[in-house]
């Protein structure tokens, strides 16, 4: 089993906190096989809310189970719930670990923000939800501070950590 961590960096304008909605928030991902190195080529909808079928090895919740094109072995993915984090406004300029994945078997290899995040303005403002990042940006509008929000330069990254 190996502990890899979803790392986000991202420019949020009059943006407190952005986090995933909850634990019905989909995780977009795309897999590599650690057995054979093959990379899925579809992107994969992973979510708490949504646990799959129980591995041939092994008990627990799975939140993914693939069986590899390649190589035909069984691979699969827990969320972490309690790994679950927002990304803040002090949290600008670094990656921040967002989520952690407890892999067996296969690694992320690509992530896709998509939709389902929820933002809140600066200063007491509006809370923005059901935000869709698939364009890598995100404009509106907060009528509480008379201000333009926005979240942009989405950039992700993977980490393996102990």
């Amino acid at each position: 089993m190996v502990k890899i961590a979803l790392q986000i960096t991202c420019r949020l304008d009059n943006i407190e906190e952005l986090r995933p909605s909850g634990s019905e928030f989909r995780w977009c991902l795309k897999f590599t096989c650690c057995n054979c190195g093959e990379t899925s080529d579809k992107w994969n909808y992973v979510s708490s809310d949504d646990p799959a079928r129980p591995a041939v090895r092994g008990s627990g919740v799975n939140h993914f189970v693939s069986k590899c094109k390649l190589c035909s072995r069984e691979n699969s993915m827990t969320i972490l719930d309690d790994s679950v984090r927002c990304f803040t406004q002090d949290d600008q300029g670094q990656f921040k670990t967002i989520v952690i994945f407890d892999c067996r078997g296969i690694e992320p290899s690509d992530f896709s923000a998509r939709e389902g995040w929820v933002a809140k303005a600066v200063e007491g403002g509006k809370e923005f939800d059901e935000i869709d990042l698939s364009e890598g940006e995100w404009e509106d509008y907060c009528d509480k501070i008379m201000q333009p929000v926005g979240i942009y330069e989405i950039k992700h990254k993977f980490e393996r950590i102990k």
